[in-house]
């Protein structure tokens, strides 16, 4: 596992030093952060049709990082995923999202978030990455809970849409050699195991669908999110390190009542001040030889962001297991021979 990196999707702004890639790395380098996870669809960072296009711009982009001492992990695509596919319940709160000139054009609209898609194929590429973080967009969120009884075959069709849409989008991933990890969260269909199962099965097994890890929404729905690891370790090429609690509660629970993140049981921390076992974590995925990237992606309801990021640093990179080359107990290997082992067993 590499690591501490952190993404700077919650740290931009139009202040100093958050206002540019350079100044934002330096303040992050400083803070002991090694690697930088880059939102692609906020040009205080990079532009994302000349980082597709220009390789020699894409060389610029990552001088600039590793003139701070940081390398790029990966590119984050969260906000185009999301218009790949939206329901039309949420039409008028995610066309803020997209350009000034799809908006109001759910149809547009798509076919913009799907460009974007294509050109963060080719940015990663350019880079030299080999993963990239996105949502997969939604049709079936307003139907997550059963009631009403959903008309069969509803569910079946939803995915096999979804499917229909980022196809296009995970061969062109493909063609540039680059992984496409789903962050799976509330309000996305690609939001726990079982539905990303059957968005991999809609797709074909579609061998560029894999996922970005972030325990924090596992804990909000109440999972088991070591056991996930054992479930889908193979498909886990991303790991965002954040923290989680779930307060139980006489009078709300995983719906939460339309509470505000304060009040709600389940709410995001910063590290170390909510419930996830970061060392089982890091034991399970090393067990596994997890060989990417371990990046904070800082969301708290309390603290404040430059506390967290502070913090974050040392945190991760506490724990960081290097995984051992020999066993514990090789001091006492004997080196006994295939004879003597057939003897010990009595044949």
């Amino acid at each position: 596992m590499k690591g501490p990196a952190i993404f700077l999707a919650q740290f931009m702004g139009d202040e100093a030093p958050f206002n540019s890639l350079e100044s934002v790395c330096k303040y992050m380098s400083d803070l002991g952060y090694i690697g930088v996870q880059i939102p692609t669809w906020d040009p205080r960072c990079v532009d994302l049709k000349k980082l597709a296009e220009s390789k020699d711009y894409a060389d610029e982009i990552k001088g600039i990082v590793q003139s701070t001492g940081m390398e790029i992990t990966e590119l984050s695509s969260h906000l185009f995923g999301q218009l790949v596919a939206v329901h039309p319940a949420y039409d008028s709160m995610f066309d803020g999202f997209a350009a000034p000139e799809v908006r109001k054009n759910p149809k547009a609209r798509t076919e913009w978030a799907v460009e974007q898609m294509m050109l963060n194929a080719k940015a990663s590429k350019n880079l030299g990455l080999n993963a990239h973080a996105t949502f997969s967009g939604a049709l079936l969120w307003p139907y997550m809970y059963p009631w009403p009884q959903s008309p069969a075959g509803l569910v079946e069709m939803g995915f096999e849409e979804l499917a229909k849409r980022w196809k296009p989008i995970l061969n062109e991933f493909d063609r540039n050699g680059v992984d496409v990890c789903y962050e799976l969260h509330p309000g996305e269909d690609l939001h726990d195991g079982v539905t990303f199962e059957r968005f991999l099965e809609a797709t074909g097994n579609h061998k560029r669908v894999n996922i970005n890890y972030d325990p924090s929404h596992f804990v909000l729905q109440q999972m088991d999110y070591i056991q996930f690891i054992d479930f889908y370790h193979e498909y886990i090429k991303m790991y965002h390190v954040k923290d989680a609690e779930f307060n139980m509660s006489g009078k709300s629970g995983v719906y939460a009542g339309y509470q505000s993140w304060v009040d709600r049981p389940g709410r995001f921390r910063s590290l170390g001040d909510g419930q996830v076992d970061f060392m089982a974590i890091s034991s399970k995925l090393a067990s596994y030889d997890y060989e990417g990237w371990a990046v904070l992606e800082w969301e708290c309801c309390l603290k404040h962001p430059e506390d967290g990021a502070a913090e974050g640093a040392p945190f991760i990179a506490d724990h960081i297991i290097r995984k051992t080359e020999r066993a514990f107990d090789d001091f006492a290997d004997t080196g006994i021979d295939e004879a003597t082992n057939r003897k010990a067993l009595g044949i």
